[in-house]
């Protein structure tokens, strides 16, 4: 999720939208596999990216059962620039893209420590690697 949470807000940032989420697969035997999954609109919402990334992951979990896991990325394919766009009826009612900015507001001012997501609450971390610029 956090890995998604990035991508996004690199997106956001760079006026960017994408229509296309990538996953890559390396296992232990050091066998590469790629997925994609294409959205029918281009977004830089986090839900619609991270809803795509979880079905991914899912269709490829028997082939990361049998052949073991080394390395998992994501990434977004397809970018264009998020002028134009199909919009989306707000069915649930929640303004998804007002959300997302908001947490990119705190993120910036405070640091990325500052707001988790609470399916991330409790959960370890893991070891933290330095970034890039973007």
């Amino acid at each position: 999720m956090t890995l998604i949470d990035r991508i996004t807000g690199r997106l956001r940032t760079a006026g960017r939208t994408g229509r296309t989420v990538v996953l890559r697969l390396r296992f232990d035997d050091f066998g590469r596999a790629t997925r994609s999954h294409t959205l029918p609109w281009p977004t830089s919402s986090t839900a619609p990216i991270l809803a795509a990334a979880r079905g991914l992951v899912a269709g490829a979990a028997p082939l990361i059962a049998e052949r073991g896991l080394t390395l998992i990325g994501f990434a977004v394919a397809n970018i264009d620039r998020g002028g134009a766009q199909q919009l989306e009826l707000p069915f649930n009612g929640a303004d998804r893209p007002a959300v997302d900015e908001a947490v990119e507001r705190v993120r910036r001012r405070y640091g990325n420590a500052a707001l988790i997501r609470a399916a991330l609450l409790g959960r370890d971390p893991g070891l933290e690697m330095p970034h890039l610029p973007d």
